[in-house]
């Protein structure tokens, strides 16, 4: 059974790698901030329920990172820079 829960919680990191290198390309977020706060603090909780388990720590990380990422842009947007024309 662990390996079912950790191909799912891999997958669930996987998702989250696109989303947060496009974020970080364009500096803005098209989640609604209720789920990115809910996500975030879900995976901070996971994270804590995991310890003691190395590789679920690990992934649980990765992913409150990955939310934190999103929820960050989401809250303070990058801005884009305007190019002039000369």
């Amino acid at each position: 059974m662990k390996i079912i829960g950790l191909i799912g919680l891999l997958a669930i990191v996987a998702c989250w790698v696109p989303q947060t290198f496009d974020v970080l390309k364009t500096g803005r977020v098209n989640m609604k901030l209720s789920f990115l706060i809910l996500y975030f603090i879900g995976s901070i909780a996971l994270t804590i329920y995991a310890l003691g388990d190395a590789i679920f720590v690990t992934i649980n990380v990765l992913t409150t990172m990955g939310s934190a990422i999103n929820l960050y842009y989401k809250m303070f947007p990058g801005r884009q820079e305007s190019k002039e024309i000369r």
